[in-house]
């Protein structure tokens, strides 16, 4: 599934308690339709995502970047200290794409790229797969 929407915070790195880390960060989708009386109706679904993958991520994840996402989706229901039923989507991240990129984010990007290059150059050449 994709889906497309902005960051609603900065990425944040957790770690479990066997020691793994995952990025977590909310997204939100704005949709509108209009109904039978012809009145513009605007809709906004709220995701808590993760992405596992990579901590390094969460360096490129800054509130309001707009994203698209692949993954899959679940829900989850809890009831609130309040004693209220409450119900929630979190969505399991596989790939992530950033459109519209800011100056705070191309920076950020240009420094992970400069980490990652330094780390390809360590590696043997001898075992590429071709």
């Amino acid at each position: 599934m994709n889906i497309i929407g902005r960051l609603t915070k900065d990425g944040e790195i957790h770690r479990t308690p066997q020691d793994k880390q995952v990025v977590n960060f909310s997204v939100a989708i704005n949709d509108s339709y209009q109904n039978k009386q012809g009145e513009r109706i605007e809709q906004t679904s709220y995701f808590d995502c993760s992405y596992w993958i990579s901590p390094n991520v969460a360096k490129i994840l800054t509130k309001g970047a707009l994203v698209e996402l692949t993954g899959r989706v679940s829900t989850r229901a809890w009831t609130a200290n309040n004693g209220e039923l409450r119900a929630g989507l979190n969505f399991h991240t596989a790939t992530i794409k950033l459109h519209g990129i800011n100056k705070k984010i191309e920076h950020t990007q240009a420094t992970v790229k400069q980490e990652n290059t330094k780390a390809i150059i360590q590696e043997p050449v001898d075992d590429l797969p071709f």
